[in-house]
């Protein structure tokens, strides 16, 4: 998100209570992929309290890592609404994630990355390429193809590709030279239409 591509908020961002070392893990990591974040540990907070923190804070979102089968395994997206916080699509439930520190020091510690783009590599995979557009909604980011990030001005993108099997993962890479530099998240599932 480089210079002024941001345009809305902040968006909070938190786990579930008594979160994992690997949940912490990769809130760190979303944290430092995206500059308008700010991560909040959760403690004892209610709904009602992450709400007020993020009204505190002037954020207009929020993204909870929560536990899904013993692990960090599900992220919810959500807008605050007055006193609530309104589900945004989709749920992410992963079955894995590569974190920044799997890669190695690329990028020196410190750095705060400014700017990113969202790209898609699959026009042939309907819910990578919904996944993309919706990430461009949430993060306020532009959606582009990955070699329109390359020409532009932005730091990193968050890449959603798709294997042989249609599985998707999304992963943040360096821009121009596209080297990984994590978090990588290995995706189960997505849930679109969200319970009431």
């Amino acid at each position: 998100m480089i210079s002024v591509l941001i345009k809305s908020g902040r968006i909070l961002l938190t786990t579930s209570r008594k979160p994992t070392d690997n949940m912490r893990t990769l809130c760190r990591d979303i944290a430092y992929a995206f500059p308008n974040i700010v991560q909040v540990n959760r403690g004892k907070l209610s709904i009602e309290g992450i709400v007020e923190r993020a009204l505190e804070l002037g954020a207009e979102k929020v993204i909870v890592v929560d536990r899904w089968k013993g692990g960090f395994g599900k992220m919810g997206f959500f807008e605050v609404k007055q006193d609530d916080l309104s589900g945004v699509a989709p749920i992410i439930y992963l079955r894995g994630a590569k974190f920044r520190r799997d890669f190695g020091r690329i990028v020196s510690k410190g750095i705060r990355l400014r700017s990113v783009a969202i790209a898609s590599s699959s026009n042939r995979n309907f819910e990578a390429q919904r996944l993309a557009n919706a990430f461009s909604n949430f993060f306020d980011a532009p959606a582009l193809s990955i070699e329109k990030t390359i020409n532009n001005e932005h730091h990193t993108v968050v890449q959603i590709l798709t294997d042989s099997l249609n599985r998707i993962t999304i992963t943040l890479k360096l821009v121009p030279e596209l080297i990984e530099i994590g978090p990588r998240l290995e995706i189960s599932h997505l849930v679109w239409e969200l319970p009431q």
